[in-house]
């Protein structure tokens, strides 16, 4: 665990990685633990009544899955796929896999036909962990498959001798800038979470500490930002399997002793459209997209807490974070290096650069994939010399104590996806910025911004604005709303009202979705 430090920069000078050369994850989550304290709590279901599960449990049960599996023919290096939400049986199956040094292949449960056959396809997993509602999902699939009925004695096989570079779990991007790509990761990866887990939650593993995400665990954001790192810290993780999710459901787990939080900022965009206020949390963690200043003012006034921003990526997660417990957040930007990670915007020629660049992160993080499943080109075009390319664009904005080279405890600062920044009348437009600005609007729920061909401007920015249900409100007060708080270029000269906007699965806004409509309209 992170030692707390009175400072960022203590905790970043103070911090050592301590990756052993063999390592497997099933002991970091389970095994170790289920030796030492069996009966501590690992799982806490509240989806139908309360079930309980110790770590003693959970790992008599992945010992079961871990049986079925072997005598399904499945041994090291195979894909097994994991198809099941939130509940135990989910965390034993990754476990299983793990243990016996086969790779899980996270799969989710909203996935269409073709989206499962991509991952199927691609990732040769012919054996797949799931329930019966699974089943029906797979059934025009040639897959063999694990149940809970399917489980009987436990293994009594000897743990696999992993290392660290040992292939582990192969998770697949979200497909917002193309067709999903399986990173594969080793069994490093958790070890690589855990500080900006931590740093996240203003050092999660305090006493009392419980653990839950409406973000599914078959995402990167659910299995190895909440699920994983609860368990191998000692923190209860909640299992919910409710329907849709509403501010209630979020009051009724903190009652049941939920502290600490993972909102996507759809999620947190809900809450404050509806002025949700809830007391009893500890901390608020939140990624995918970056918080303006009034989501955060909101968060502090109906929270009681300061939202923790965090960034990363299926390909290299958890890189930078804010920690409230440490310094304040910069609204626009998505905190600062995690200790242990090489943070930095680099130009064309692969240095730090001052100024807007890409962001990007040093070759060899612990949390780093290993490469793309079977995808050598796609790999070598990920890195920029020694510099993985997030595909965001940003600026490094030192702070007062910031000391020493480009990512030396500066705050990076969000402009957008490399190909989602606006070029207007010469100007280079962020879309955040601009969407920060519009949901402070009190009509405003959630907004998708773009650009637009324009033969006079090369691109217009376009609005594309969902507004709260029984207000009313035109586009000029949106765009005077803009013009008088950004820069006089960046207001949406078009602004275009929608009942909902494209979303992914993870609550991110698709912007190549909003970037058709806006194509279609400027044919």
């Amino acid at each position: 665990m992170l030692e707390r430090a009175p400072s960022y920069e203590a905790l970043a000078a103070g911090f050592r990685w301590e990756i052993p050369a063999r390592l497997n994850m099933a002991a970091q989550v389970c095994d170790t633990w289920a030796a030492r304290e069996p009966e501590r709590l690992a799982i806490l279901d509240l989806s139908e009544g309360k079930e309980r599960v110790s770590y003693g449990a959970l790992y008599a049960l992945s010992r079961q899955v871990e049986a079925a599996l072997r005598g399904r023919g499945v041994g090291p290096g195979d894909r097994v796929g994991v198809l099941l939400s939130q509940q135990a049986l989910c965390a034993a199956a990754h476990i299983a896999a793990w243990r016996m040094g086969a790779i899980s292949v996270p799969l989710f449960k909203l996935f269409r036909e073709d989206a499962l056959r991509s991952r199927l396809d691609d990732s040769g997993a012919h054996v797949v962990v799931t329930d019966i509602e699974g089943a029906g999902i797979l059934a025009p699939f040639d897959v063999v498959t694990v149940m809970a009925s399917d489980l009987g004695k436990e293994s009594d096989a000897p743990p696999a001798d992993t290392a660290a570079e040992t292939p582990a779990v192969l998770i697949y991007t979200s497909g917002t800038t193309g067709k999903p790509k399986g990173a594969l990761h080793g069994h490093r990866v958790l070890t690589g979470h855990l500080p900006g887990v931590e740093m996240s939650h203003d050092f999660l593993g305090t006493e009392g500490d419980m653990l839950w995400t409406p973000a599914d665990w078959a995402w990167i954001g659910g299995l190895f930002d909440v699920l994983m790192p609860g368990l191998a810290l000692g923190v209860p993780v909640v299992a919910w399997r409710g329907a849709k999710f509403s501010p209630k459901t979020l009051q009724a787990l903190v009652a049941e002793g939920v502290r600490n939080v993972f909102l996507p900022p759809t999620v947190l965009r809900m809450l404050k459209s509806e002025e949700v206020a809830v007391r009893g949390l500890r901390s608020v963690a939140s990624g995918g997209e970056p918080l303006g200043a009034e989501m955060l003012a909101w968060g502090r006034r109906n929270l009681g807490v300061t939202i923790n921003e965090f960034y990363g990526q299926t390909e290299c997660n958890m890189v930078a974070s804010s920690c409230g417990a440490l310094f304040e957040a910069r609204p626009g930007c998505i905190g600062r290096a995690v200790p242990g990670f090489d943070v930095a915007v680099i130009g064309p020629d692969g240095q730090p650069c001052d100024g807007e660049g890409d962001i990007a992160v040093r070759r060899g993080a612990a949390s780093m994939m290993l490469e793309y499943w079977r995808n050598p080109q796609a790999t070598a075009e990920k890195f920029r010399g020694d510099w993985l390319l997030t595909g965001d664009r940003g600026m490094m904005e030192p702070s007062p104590e910031a000391t020493g080279g480009y990512g030396g405890g500066a705050f990076i600062r969000f402009v957008g996806r490399d190909d989602d920044v606006i070029t207007s009348s010469g100007y280079r437009i962020g879309p955040s910025e601009i969407e920060d600005c519009l949901m402070t609007h009190p009509a405003v729920a959630t907004v998708g911004v773009v650009g637009k061909r324009d033969p006079l401007r090369t691109e217009i920015v376009k609005a594309y604005v969902v507004v709260k249900p029984g207000v009313a409100v035109d586009a000029v007060a949106l765009q005077d709303w803009v013009k008088a708080r950004l820069a006089g270029h960046s207001y949406p000269r078009e602004v275009a009202f929608v009942e909902a906007l494209p979303m992914t699965v993870t609550g991110k806004v698709i912007r190549r979705e909003l970037k058709r409509m806006a194509a279609e309209e400027a044919s």
